[in-house]
Protein backbone atom coordinates (compact mmCIF):
# COMPACT_ATOMS: atom_id res chain seq x y z
CA UNK A 1 0.00 0.00 0.00
CA UNK A 2 1.24 3.51 -0.74
CA UNK A 3 1.53 6.58 1.43
CA UNK A 4 0.91 10.32 1.50
CA UNK A 5 3.58 11.90 3.69
CA UNK A 6 3.28 15.52 4.82
CA UNK A 7 4.72 17.89 7.41
CA UNK A 8 2.54 19.70 9.92
CA UNK A 9 3.20 23.23 11.08
CA UNK A 10 4.99 21.82 14.11
CA UNK A 11 7.53 20.27 11.76
CA UNK A 12 6.43 16.69 12.42
CA UNK A 13 5.94 13.98 9.83
CA UNK A 14 2.28 13.08 9.34
CA UNK A 15 0.45 10.68 7.07
CA UNK A 16 -2.56 12.05 5.23
CA UNK A 17 -5.43 9.59 5.44
CA UNK A 18 -9.07 9.63 4.43
CA UNK A 19 -10.12 10.81 7.90
CA UNK A 20 -7.32 13.24 8.70
CA UNK A 21 -3.68 13.50 9.71
CA UNK A 22 -1.85 10.74 11.57
CA UNK A 23 1.32 11.51 13.51
CA UNK A 24 3.87 9.08 12.08
CA UNK A 25 6.12 8.73 15.14
CA UNK A 26 3.22 8.20 17.53
CA UNK A 27 1.38 5.81 15.22
CA UNK A 28 4.46 3.61 14.78
CA UNK A 29 5.50 3.74 18.47
CA UNK A 30 8.74 5.46 17.56
CA UNK A 31 9.68 3.11 14.73
CA UNK A 32 9.68 6.11 12.40
CA UNK A 33 11.13 9.49 13.26
CA UNK A 34 9.00 12.60 13.61
CA UNK A 35 11.54 14.28 11.31
CA UNK A 36 9.97 14.21 7.83
CA UNK A 37 13.39 14.24 6.13
CA UNK A 38 14.39 11.08 8.00
CA UNK A 39 11.02 9.47 7.35
CA UNK A 40 11.01 10.04 3.59
CA UNK A 41 14.44 8.43 3.27
CA UNK A 42 12.72 5.20 4.41
CA UNK A 43 10.10 5.41 1.68
CA UNK A 44 10.30 1.71 0.84
CA UNK A 45 9.36 0.82 4.42
CA UNK A 46 6.70 3.52 4.58
CA UNK A 47 4.64 1.67 1.98
CA UNK A 48 3.88 -1.06 4.51
CA UNK A 49 2.90 1.35 7.27
CA UNK A 50 -0.40 2.25 5.62
CA UNK A 51 -1.65 -1.33 5.90
CA UNK A 52 -0.85 -1.39 9.60
CA UNK A 53 -2.69 1.86 10.26
CA UNK A 54 -5.99 0.95 8.61
CA UNK A 55 -8.76 1.80 11.06
CA UNK A 56 -6.60 3.99 13.29
CA UNK A 57 -8.26 7.23 14.30
CA UNK A 58 -6.75 10.41 12.93
CA UNK A 59 -4.82 12.68 15.29
CA UNK A 60 -6.02 15.87 13.58
CA UNK A 61 -8.42 16.90 10.81
CA UNK A 62 -7.14 16.91 7.24
CA UNK A 63 -6.71 20.68 7.26
CA UNK A 64 -4.34 21.86 4.53
CA UNK A 65 -3.77 25.10 6.44
CA UNK A 66 -2.08 22.97 9.11
CA UNK A 67 0.61 21.77 6.69
CA UNK A 68 3.99 23.23 5.82
CA UNK A 69 6.20 22.19 2.90
CA UNK A 70 6.02 18.40 2.67
CA UNK A 71 9.81 18.38 2.14
CA UNK A 72 10.97 21.10 4.55
CA UNK A 73 14.76 20.89 4.12
CA UNK A 74 15.98 19.52 0.78
CA UNK A 75 19.67 19.88 0.04
CA UNK A 76 19.03 20.77 -3.59
CA UNK A 77 16.10 22.08 -5.62
CA UNK A 78 16.41 21.70 -9.37
CA UNK A 79 14.16 23.38 -11.91
CA UNK A 80 13.79 22.53 -15.59
CA UNK A 81 13.07 25.25 -18.12
CA UNK A 82 11.16 24.83 -21.37
CA UNK A 83 10.37 21.16 -20.74
CA UNK A 84 6.88 20.86 -22.28
CA UNK A 85 6.37 20.80 -26.01
CA UNK A 86 3.31 23.02 -25.60
CA UNK A 87 5.29 25.59 -23.60
CA UNK A 88 8.13 25.64 -26.13
CA UNK A 89 5.54 26.23 -28.88
CA UNK A 90 3.87 29.15 -27.07
CA UNK A 91 7.33 30.63 -26.37
CA UNK A 92 8.31 30.40 -30.03
CA UNK A 93 11.45 28.49 -29.13
CA UNK A 94 13.04 25.33 -30.52
CA UNK A 95 12.86 22.20 -28.40
CA UNK A 96 15.97 21.92 -26.22
CA UNK A 97 18.37 19.08 -26.93
CA UNK A 98 19.54 18.84 -23.30
CA UNK A 99 17.60 19.76 -20.14
CA UNK A 100 17.74 23.48 -19.25
CA UNK A 101 18.54 23.34 -15.52
CA UNK A 102 18.32 26.12 -12.92
CA UNK A 103 17.83 26.14 -9.16
CA UNK A 104 15.26 27.50 -6.76
CA UNK A 105 16.82 28.24 -3.40
CA UNK A 106 15.52 26.43 -0.32
CA UNK A 107 14.41 29.66 1.38
CA UNK A 108 11.67 29.97 -1.28
CA UNK A 109 9.83 26.84 -0.07
CA UNK A 110 6.32 27.24 1.32
CA UNK A 111 3.35 25.10 2.24
CA UNK A 112 0.30 24.21 0.16
CA UNK A 113 -1.84 27.16 1.29
CA UNK A 114 0.93 29.71 1.86
CA UNK A 115 0.40 33.32 0.80
CA UNK A 116 2.62 34.40 -2.10
CA UNK A 117 4.00 37.97 -1.99
CA UNK A 118 3.59 39.81 -5.28
CA UNK A 119 6.89 41.64 -5.39
CA UNK A 120 6.36 43.33 -8.77
CA UNK A 121 3.93 43.60 -11.66
CA UNK A 122 5.67 40.73 -13.49
CA UNK A 123 5.04 37.74 -11.20
CA UNK A 124 3.94 34.63 -13.11
CA UNK A 125 2.39 31.23 -12.38
CA UNK A 126 3.84 27.83 -13.40
CA UNK A 127 2.19 24.62 -12.16
CA UNK A 128 4.65 21.72 -12.06
CA UNK A 129 5.02 18.09 -11.10
CA UNK A 130 7.72 17.93 -8.42
CA UNK A 131 9.74 14.74 -8.01
CA UNK A 132 11.05 13.91 -4.51
CA UNK A 133 14.22 11.84 -4.46
CA UNK A 134 14.13 9.02 -1.91
CA UNK A 135 17.43 7.27 -2.54
CA UNK A 136 20.14 9.39 -4.07
CA UNK A 137 23.29 8.55 -5.92
CA UNK A 138 25.30 9.28 -9.04
CA UNK A 139 24.96 7.98 -12.58
CA UNK A 140 21.44 6.64 -12.11
CA UNK A 141 20.20 5.14 -15.40
CA UNK A 142 16.86 6.33 -16.72
CA UNK A 143 15.32 2.87 -16.47
CA UNK A 144 16.07 2.78 -12.72
CA UNK A 145 15.07 6.37 -11.96
CA UNK A 146 11.60 5.75 -10.55
CA UNK A 147 13.04 3.28 -8.01
CA UNK A 148 15.04 6.22 -6.58
CA UNK A 149 11.92 8.39 -6.23
CA UNK A 150 10.12 8.52 -2.88
CA UNK A 151 7.10 10.12 -4.50
CA UNK A 152 5.79 13.21 -6.22
CA UNK A 153 3.99 16.35 -5.17
CA UNK A 154 2.46 19.50 -6.65
CA UNK A 155 4.59 22.61 -7.04
CA UNK A 156 4.26 26.20 -8.20
CA UNK A 157 7.39 27.63 -9.79
CA UNK A 158 6.37 31.24 -9.13
CA UNK A 159 8.60 33.54 -11.16
CA UNK A 160 9.34 37.26 -11.25
CA UNK A 161 9.92 37.66 -14.99
CA UNK A 162 11.53 41.07 -14.55
CA UNK A 163 14.29 39.67 -12.37
CA UNK A 164 14.52 36.47 -14.43
CA UNK A 165 15.20 38.38 -17.65
CA UNK A 166 16.98 41.40 -16.17
CA UNK A 167 20.34 40.32 -17.62
CA UNK A 168 21.42 38.98 -20.97
CA UNK A 169 21.68 36.02 -21.01
CA UNK A 170 18.79 35.49 -18.59
CA UNK A 171 19.54 34.32 -15.04
CA UNK A 172 16.61 32.28 -13.75
CA UNK A 173 17.45 31.36 -10.16
CA UNK A 174 17.02 34.68 -8.35
CA UNK A 175 13.75 35.56 -10.06
CA UNK A 176 12.35 32.22 -8.90
CA UNK A 177 13.53 32.36 -5.30
CA UNK A 178 11.65 35.15 -3.54
CA UNK A 179 9.90 34.23 -0.29
CA UNK A 180 7.15 31.62 -0.86
CA UNK A 181 7.92 31.37 -4.60
CA UNK A 182 8.07 27.55 -4.25
CA UNK A 183 4.87 26.33 -2.59
CA UNK A 184 4.70 22.53 -2.62
CA UNK A 185 2.39 19.85 -1.28
CA UNK A 186 0.06 18.99 0.16
CA UNK A 187 1.91 15.65 0.54
CA UNK A 188 4.51 13.40 -1.02
CA UNK A 189 2.43 10.79 -2.85
CA UNK A 190 4.16 7.45 -3.35
CA UNK A 191 4.45 6.33 -6.94
CA UNK A 192 2.47 3.12 -6.38
CA UNK A 193 -0.68 5.21 -5.74
CA UNK A 194 -0.55 6.58 -9.30
CA UNK A 195 -1.96 4.68 -12.29
CA UNK A 196 0.71 6.07 -14.61
CA UNK A 197 3.26 8.45 -13.08
CA UNK A 198 4.43 9.44 -16.58
CA UNK A 199 0.98 10.67 -17.66
CA UNK A 200 -0.61 12.96 -15.07
CA UNK A 201 -3.05 15.79 -15.74
CA UNK A 202 -2.06 19.15 -14.26
CA UNK A 203 -3.91 22.48 -14.23
CA UNK A 204 -3.57 26.00 -12.85
CA UNK A 205 -6.52 28.34 -12.27
CA UNK A 206 -6.18 32.00 -11.35
CA UNK A 207 -9.32 33.45 -9.78
CA UNK A 208 -11.35 30.61 -11.29
CA UNK A 209 -9.99 31.03 -14.82
CA UNK A 210 -8.25 27.97 -16.26
CA UNK A 211 -4.82 29.24 -17.33
CA UNK A 212 -2.89 25.97 -17.73
CA UNK A 213 -4.15 22.53 -18.68
CA UNK A 214 -1.63 19.88 -19.66
CA UNK A 215 -0.35 16.36 -19.09
CA UNK A 216 3.09 15.20 -18.02
CA UNK A 217 3.19 12.92 -21.06
CA UNK A 218 3.99 16.17 -22.95
CA UNK A 219 7.34 16.49 -21.16
CA UNK A 220 10.29 16.77 -23.51
CA UNK A 221 12.58 15.15 -20.92
CA UNK A 222 10.62 12.72 -18.75
CA UNK A 223 11.39 11.90 -15.12
CA UNK A 224 13.77 9.08 -16.01
CA UNK A 225 15.73 11.29 -18.39
CA UNK A 226 15.96 14.11 -15.86
CA UNK A 227 17.19 11.88 -13.04
CA UNK A 228 19.76 10.30 -15.36
CA UNK A 229 21.00 13.68 -16.59
CA UNK A 230 21.17 15.37 -13.18
CA UNK A 231 22.87 12.41 -11.49
CA UNK A 232 25.46 12.27 -14.27
CA UNK A 233 26.70 15.67 -13.05
CA UNK A 234 25.51 16.16 -9.44
CA UNK A 235 25.16 13.67 -6.63
CA UNK A 236 21.48 13.43 -5.76
CA UNK A 237 20.47 13.21 -2.10
CA UNK A 238 17.40 11.95 -0.31
CA UNK A 239 14.88 14.78 -0.20
CA UNK A 240 16.14 16.62 -3.28
CA UNK A 241 13.36 18.18 -5.36
CA UNK A 242 13.07 18.33 -9.14
CA UNK A 243 10.55 20.85 -10.51
CA UNK A 244 10.03 19.13 -13.85
CA UNK A 245 8.73 22.05 -15.92
CA UNK A 246 5.43 23.72 -16.79
CA UNK A 247 2.94 23.30 -19.65
CA UNK A 248 1.61 26.06 -21.91
CA UNK A 249 -0.49 28.86 -20.47
CA UNK A 250 1.96 30.94 -18.43
CA UNK A 251 1.20 34.61 -17.91
CA UNK A 252 4.17 36.03 -19.80
CA UNK A 253 2.90 34.37 -22.98
CA UNK A 254 -0.50 36.01 -22.48
CA UNK A 255 0.74 39.43 -21.43
CA UNK A 256 -0.82 39.31 -17.97
CA UNK A 257 0.54 38.58 -14.51
CA UNK A 258 -0.51 37.92 -10.93
CA UNK A 259 -1.98 40.72 -8.83
CA UNK A 260 -2.54 41.19 -5.11
CA UNK A 261 -5.87 39.67 -4.12
CA UNK A 262 -5.87 36.89 -6.70
CA UNK A 263 -5.76 33.17 -5.84
CA UNK A 264 -3.85 30.44 -7.67
CA UNK A 265 -5.25 26.90 -7.55
CA UNK A 266 -2.76 24.31 -8.85
CA UNK A 267 -3.86 20.69 -9.21
CA UNK A 268 -2.35 17.41 -10.34
CA UNK A 269 -4.82 14.54 -10.60
CA UNK A 270 -4.17 11.89 -8.00
CA UNK A 271 -1.53 14.02 -6.28
CA UNK A 272 -3.26 17.04 -4.77
CA UNK A 273 -4.02 20.74 -4.90
CA UNK A 274 -2.25 23.93 -3.83
CA UNK A 275 -4.31 27.04 -3.05
CA UNK A 276 -2.17 30.18 -2.74
CA UNK A 277 -3.37 33.74 -2.26
CA UNK A 278 -1.43 36.63 -3.75
CA UNK A 279 -0.63 39.23 -1.11
CA UNK A 280 1.25 42.47 -0.62
CA UNK A 281 4.89 41.79 0.36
Amino acid sequence: MGFRLATNLGGRAVLVGDDGLIDLEAATNGEFSADPMVALARYDELRAVGDRLVGRAADAPADLDALGPCVPAPRQIFGVGLNYRSHAEESGMALPTVPMIFTKFVSSLAGPTADVPIVSGLVDWEVELVVVIGRGGRDIPANAAWSHVAGVTVGQDVSDRGVQFASNPAQFSMGKSFRAFAPIGPAIVSVDLLDDPDDLALTCDVDGVREQDGRTSDLIFDVGSLVEYLSSICELYSGDLIFTGTPAGVGVAKGRFLAVGQTMVSTIDGVGTLTNRCVTP
